[in-house]
């Protein structure tokens, strides 16, 4: 399942929803994005993420149907915010749930290392400077190039 929205979202019930009514879950593994105060020696007031709705759903599905087709997954979750926020505000949720614990967190590790790599969002933090576009980081492109040719295969 995957939501792009303005509003926030709680954290326990998306979980709970995650697996709800399935005895073959396992294992739900998890990740909560927040912004944070500072970026380097910057002081971030808040920061504005962008995006176009049909491009990130395209992008975004992209993403969930990888994790589905290399991992052994009851359902995964990603849920990702836009708009202005402040530090401390939750961002980014993604989830996935299997029988085995082991596929549900290497499939969660995945969705967050591609999201933050293959999702088309724009983000301008606020500093006291003022406004500043956040750059892509080589540390996230090293993080999603170790899954480029990794493939667990569908064995349990």
């Amino acid at each position: 399942m995957i939501r792009v929205q303005a509003e926030d979202f709680d954290v326990g019930r998306e979980l709970e929803n995650l697996s709800k009514g399935n005895l073959s879950v396992g294992g739900v593994s998890s990740f909560v994005g927040l912004v944070r105060d500072m970026a380097g020696d910057q002081t971030i007031k808040a920061m504005t993420l962008e995006h176009y709705p049909e491009m990130t759903k395209k992008a975004l599905a992209k993403i969930e149907a990888e994790a589905l087709n290399r991992w052994p997954l009851e359902a995964t979750l990603i849920i990702h915010r836009y708009g202005r926020l402040e530090p401390g505000d939750r961002i980014v949720l993604v989830a996935a749930s299997s029988a085995h614990r082991e596929a549900a967190i290497e499939a969660c590790h995945f969705l967050i290392d591609w999201l933050k790599t293959q999702a088309p969002f724009w983000k301008l933090e606020e500093t006291p400077d003022g406004g500043q576009w956040v750059d892509a980081r080589n540390a996230d492109d090293k993080a999603a190039g170790r899954w480029v040719n990794k493939d667990p295969g569908r064995a349990e």
